[in-house]
This record gives C-alpha cells, sequence and structure tokens, in this order.
C-alpha cells in the first residue's frame, strides 16, 4: 500500500522512515508482481497458438505505457534427458546397475582373498557337512539324540581325514626316494636311446638335460621331506584349515537349520517364505552335487588306483588321494592328475606303462561321461558341459584350484535357488 507518508510498505508491513519510495517505482513494484503472475500462468496453460506466449511476454513488458526494470522469470526448459532416446537411458541405468554390482563383488571377493584362511575352511565346511548332513538325519530318525548323532558323524569323519593326511604323508616321504632312483635310472636310458641310432642326438646337451632333472628331483625331494616331516610352513596352515574346517563342520551338522532360520527371522513374511524355500532347494542342489560327486570319485580312486598298483608305479597312495581329489574339479581334475600319473610311470616303468595308463585312463573316462555322469549326477543336477567349462573357466582364474572346486556346485546351487527364490510361496 501506498502510506499516507508518502512511503511505500507492503501489505501487513509497517511504513518506515528508511524505505522512501515514489509512485513511480510502486508503479513498477506492482507491475512486476503482475509480470510473474502472466508468466506462470502461461507457462500451465496450453497455448493455442505459437502467438499466445509471446503476447504474454509482451504483454508482461508494456503496460499502460510503462516499461518494467523487473526483467521477467524465464520460462522452464526441457529436462536435458528428454533429447535422449527411451533405449539409450534404459541402457545407461543398467550400465550404473552393472557397473555397482560388479563393484560390489570385486570388493566383495578382496575381502575373501584378505580372509582365505577363514573363508576356505568355511565352504570346506559345507561341502563337508553337505555329504556328512544325510547320514546324521539317518541317525536321528533311527533314535539317536542329535548331539550323539552329530559326534557319531564327526568322529569317522575325522578319522577318515586324519588317515588319509596320514598315510598321504607317510607314503610321500617314503616313496618320494623310489621314485628318485627310478626317474634318475630312466633318464640314463633315455639319454642313452636317444644318442644313439637312429636319432643321433647330441649327447652333451642330452647329459645336460639329465643333469638338470636330477638335480631339481634332488632338491625338492629335501624340501618334501622338510615340509612333510617337520612341519613347514604349508603343513603347519593346512593344519590350521583342517582343524577350524572341523570345528565349522561340526556346528552346522548339530545347528545348521537352526542358523539358518536365525539369519531369516528379521526379514517379512513374505520375503522370509521366499528365502525358506530358496535355502531348502539350495542346500538339496549341494547335498546331491557333493554326494553324487564322491560317489564318482571313488570309482575314479579305485580304477586308476588298481592300474597303478598292478604296474608297480611309486608314489601308489597319494596318486589314488589326487585322483579323488581331481574328481570334484569336474572334466578339468582328472585329466591333469592322469597326466601327472602317465608323466610318473613314463618316467619310472618305461613306455609300455604309460601307454596302458593311458588306456585305462580314456575308458575310465568314457564310463565316467556316458554312464557314471548322467546315471549318478545328471539326475541330481542337471548342467550343460559347456556352462561346466565356462564355470570351471571363471572359477580357476578368479580364485584358482579352490576356485576351481567351488565353481560347479556353487552354479547348481544357483540354477535351484533362483526359481525358488523368485517362485510365490504358498501363504500360510
Amino acid at each position: 500500500m501506498y502510506c499516507m507518508t508518502g512511503r511505500w510498505t507492503q501489505r501487513g508491513e509497517q511504513p518506515s522512515a528508511e524505505q522512501p519510495i515514489g509512485l513511480r517505482s510502486a508503479i513498477r513494484w506492482l507491475w512486476g508482481r503482475g509480470a510473474a503472475t502472466a508468466v506462470a500462468g502461461a507457462g500451465t496453460a496450453d497455448p493455442p497458438d505459437g502467438g499466445a506466449t509471446a503476447s504474454s511476454s509482451r504483454a508482461a513488458t508494456d503496460v499502460g505505457g510503462f516499461e518494467s526494470d523487473t526483467p521477467a522469470e524465464p520460462q522452464s526448459l526441457p529436462a536435458p534427458e528428454a533429447h535422449v532416446s527411451r533405449l539409450l537411458r534404459q541402457a545407461a541405468a543398467w550400465s550404473w546397475c552393472l557397473l555397482l554390482t560388479a563393484a560390489v563383488i570385486y570388493l566383495t571377493f578382496r575381502l575373501a582373498v584378505a580372509l582365505r584362511l577363514v573363508v576356505l575352511p568355511f565352504i570346506a565346511a559345507l561341502l563337508l557337512t553337505a555329504l556328512l548332513q544325510p547320514s546324521t538325519a539317518w541317525l536321528r530318525r533311527r533314535g539317536l539324540p542329535p548331539l550323539l548323532a552329530t559326534w557319531c558323524m564327526f568322529l569317522a569323519a575325522l578319522l577318515v581325514i586324519a588317515g588319509a593326511i596320514t598315510l598321504f604323508a607317510n607314503r610321500v616321504s617314503a616313496d618320494y626316494p623310489t621314485l628318485f632312483a627310478e626317474v634318475q635310472r630312466t633318464a640314463r636310458q633315455v639319454e642313452h636311446s636317444l644318442a644313439g641310432p637312429p636319432f643321433h642326438l647330441n649327447a652333451a646337451r642330452l647329459q645336460a638335460l639329465t643333469n638338470d632333472l636330477v638335480r631339481y628331483l634332488s632338491q625338492h625331494k629335501a624340501v618334501v621331506a622338510g615340509t612333510v616331516l617337520t612341519g613347514g610352513k604349508y603343513a603347519v596352515e593346512l593344519l590350521t584349515g583342517v582343524v577350524l574346517t572341523l570345528f565349522i563342520a561340526f556346528f552346522l551338522l548339530k545347528d545348521g537349520a537352526r542358523i539358518w532360520k536365525w539369519l531369516i527371522s528379521g526379514l517379512r513374511p513374505m520375503p522370509k517364505r521366499r528365502m525358506a524355500r530358496a535355502g531348502d532347494a539350495a542346500w538339496r542342489a549341494l547335498v546331491n552335487y557333493v554326494r553324487g560327486t564322491t560317489a564318482v570319485a571313488a570309482i575314479h580312486a579305485l580304477f586308476i588306483g588298481l592300474a597303478l598298483w598292478l604296474l608297480g608305479v611309486p608314489l601308489l597312495v597319494p596318486l589314488i588321494v589326487l585322483v579323488f581329489l581331481a574328481a570334484f574339479i569336474p572334466i578339468i581334475g582328472i585329466l591333469v592328475v592322469g597326466a601327472l600319473a602317465i608323466l610318473i610311470a613314463l618316467a619310472t616303468k618305461g613306455w609300455v606303462a604309460a601307454v596302458i595308463l593311458l588306456a585305462v585312463l580314456l575308458v575310465e573316462n568314457q564310463i565316467e561321461g556316458h554312464l557314471l555322469q548322467p546315471l549318478v549326477v545328471g539326475r541330481i543336477v542337471r548342467l550343460h558341459p559347456l556352462a561346466i567349462i565356462l564355470v570351471l573357466a571363471v572359477g580357476a582364474i578368479v580364485a584358482g584350484i579352490p576356485g576351481a572346486i567351488v565353481a560347479v556346485p556353487f552354479a547348481a546351487v544357483i540354477t535351484y535357488a533362483w526359481p525358488a527364490l523368485r517362485a510365490d510361496p504358498p501363504d500360510g
């Protein structure tokens, strides 16, 4: 309002002597308020033609011959993303999601690597629990208390693992000198054969290669004896991992179901039911995979061990143990350990024994691929061979041998848990 004192004040404001204002300034102030209202109304209404906006703009600048000193508020411009196609916006959103997921996976992996002395025993305990849980449940159904059934299976597993480690260490220490002597003798024979007719290779070069091989075996003989017998670094780490694995496996056998229920107890009813169903499906897949793979590994170890025993190849028990463990790495594991066994047979018993062992491995591999895997594992966990190869490659690249061992059961668990997680569980 314009006060009688000749000073301009806003509505509800008392006039002040420090705010002198004249008539021209009052008209300008009123015109500024009107121009702002006009621009706001033009922005919300849809003009009938392109001239409406221009008329509003001119009306905001000229009224009654007066020109406002206050600039009109600019009209709102379209957002920059409005000029980007919908497909490109979706691709950008997915890219950010994938980058964030990749960052979380990478940080999780780095944390797992830093805590590998805990992570690896925990994974081994999960596999051991999946192997022992059906037998423990069978004992409970026969009337044994849960604690007693757990202790029975736990002690049985402890005896088997301790016996295998002790036998492995003793046989490596006992058979390595025999392996060293036979490799040395075979290397000399091969050297004389290649230096004579019909090859006539350089005898000095062959002698140097033979000496390098003998020196390498002699140095590693001391390393193996020091590691196995005197408790070297690797033996201490292995013993620590085995103790932690057994400790975790005991409590998973005893309270695994209660631990899982506690982990999902904080969820809302619908997600809780989904997670319960997905957890059951994942656990059944893991149990079936471990049991089937253990049966296949035992058959591998039996046939290949029998062939090694008939051929008289040294390091019999260590090779059998390695064959058994290699079966948990599908396709690749048995190839690597089989090649190692063939090399040892070639170096100690000659090429005839190596060819016989190669034939045994080929026949046994065909039996596994066409009979054991489809009947024992294929009915339980259906994974395409291409998927197995890709998963093994990724696991081996990311985490080496432990990653290759864990890759296939992890893929089986995800394959069975994901549909159960997405399905709508029944109410109740």
